[in-house]
C-alpha cells in the first residue's frame, strides 16, 4: 500500500537515532513535512542530513530537552516557526531505565515521568487546538509492551508506560468528536541505540546480545526500526481513518497480552 502524508507536518521525538529515526525518514518519504527532536545536536545534524537524502517533503532539526516544560515549548515554537503547522505528533522520546524496586528513588522515578509522560502531555497539550480548529490530527504514543505485562524489576519504565497508555485512552475518547486521533504503539525488541548502548554497558558483542533475546520472541528475530515505522505512517495517514484509542503490540509476538 502506497501512503501519501504530503501536505502534513510531524514532530517527532526522540527523532534523531533507532525508531525514531525510521519514522522520520519514513513519514518523509511519504511526502510529510517532519521536524525531528533531540537533545544531542551531532546525531540530529547527522540525522537531518540522512532524512533529506531521500525525502520528499521538508525537514528541520530541533535540539531540545523534551524532559523539560522549556524543551518543549521550545520544540514547538521552532516548528511552528518553520511550517505553521503540526498535524502529527509522535511521541517518541525517553529510554528504557529498570531495576529493582527498592533503589528506585523519588528522582529517578520523577525523571522518567518528566522525559515520557509528561513529555507527551505538555507536547499534545500545545498542538491539540489547532488539530481540533483543522478537525484533523494524529497523535502517536510511543510506549513499550511492559505498559501492558510488566515484569518484576521494570520500573521506572513500565510505570511511566502504563500512564501513557492511559492517556492515550482517555484522550482518545475526548478528542475523537474533532477527528483527532489517538493512538499508542507498543515496542517489544526492535534493532535500536539502546540495545547497542546495553551491550557495550556489559561487553557483549551485539550479534550475541540480539541472539539470547531472540528466544523470547516467537517469530524468532528482533524486529527492524523500519518495520515499526510502517505502522506509524499508517496510523498517520487517512489510510488509517477509523483507529483510534488502541494500543499496538509492534512485538513479534513476544507480549503475553494481546
Amino acid at each position: 500500500m502506497e501512503i501519501s502524508l504530503k501536505g502534513r507536518t510531524a514532530i517527532i521525538t526522540g527523532g534523531s537515532k533507532g525508531i525514531g529515526f525510521a519514522i522520520a525518514t519514513r513519514f518523509a518519504n511519504s511526502g510529510a513535512d517532519v521536524a525531528i527532536l533531540a537533545r544531542g545536536r551531532e546525531a540530529m545534524d547527522e540525522a537531518v542530513k540522512a532524512i533529506k537524502a531521500t525525502a520528499k517533503g521538508k525537514i528541520v532539526g530541533v535540539q531540545a530537552d523534551v524532559g523539560t516544560a522549556d524543551g518543549i515549548q521550545h520544540a514547538y515554537d521552532e516548528t511552528m516557526k518553520a511550517f505553521g503547522r503540526v498535524d502529527i505528533v509522535v511521541n517518541n522520546a525517553g529510554t528504557s531505565r529498570n531495576g529493582a524496586f527498592e533503589k528506585l528513588t523519588d528522582d529517578i522515578m520523577q525523571r522518567d515521568l518528566e522525559d515520557k509522560l509528561f513529555a507527551a502531555i505538555r507536547l499534545i497539550r500545545l498542538v491539540s487546538p489547532q488539530m481540533k480548529e483543522r478537525r484533523w490530527g494524529r497523535i502517536i504514543n510511543v510506549l513499550n509492551i511492559g505498559a501492558k505485562a510488566p515484569r518484576g524489576g521494570s520500573a521506572p519504565t513500565s510505570i511511566s508506560r502504563a500512564a501513557g497508555m492511559a492517556l492515550t485512552k482517555a484522550l482518545s475518547h475526548e478528542f475523537a468528536p474533532h477527528n483527532v486521533l489517538v493512538n499508542a504503539m507498543l515496542v517489544g525488541l526492535i534493532e535500536a541505540d539502546q540495545h547497542v548502548q546495553s551491550a557495550k554497558r556489559t561487553n557483549t558483542p551485539l550479534a550475541e546480545y540480539y541472539k539470547v533475546r531472540e528466544k523470547e520472541i516467537p517469530l524468532g528475530r528482533i524486529g527492524k526500526a523500519e518495520e515499526f515505522a510502517n505502522l506509524a505512517c499508517f496510523l498517520a495517514s487517512d489510510a488509517g481513518s477509523y483507529i483510534t484509542g488502541t494500543a499496538t503490540n509492534v512485538d513479534g509476538g513476544r507480549s503475553p497480552v494481546v
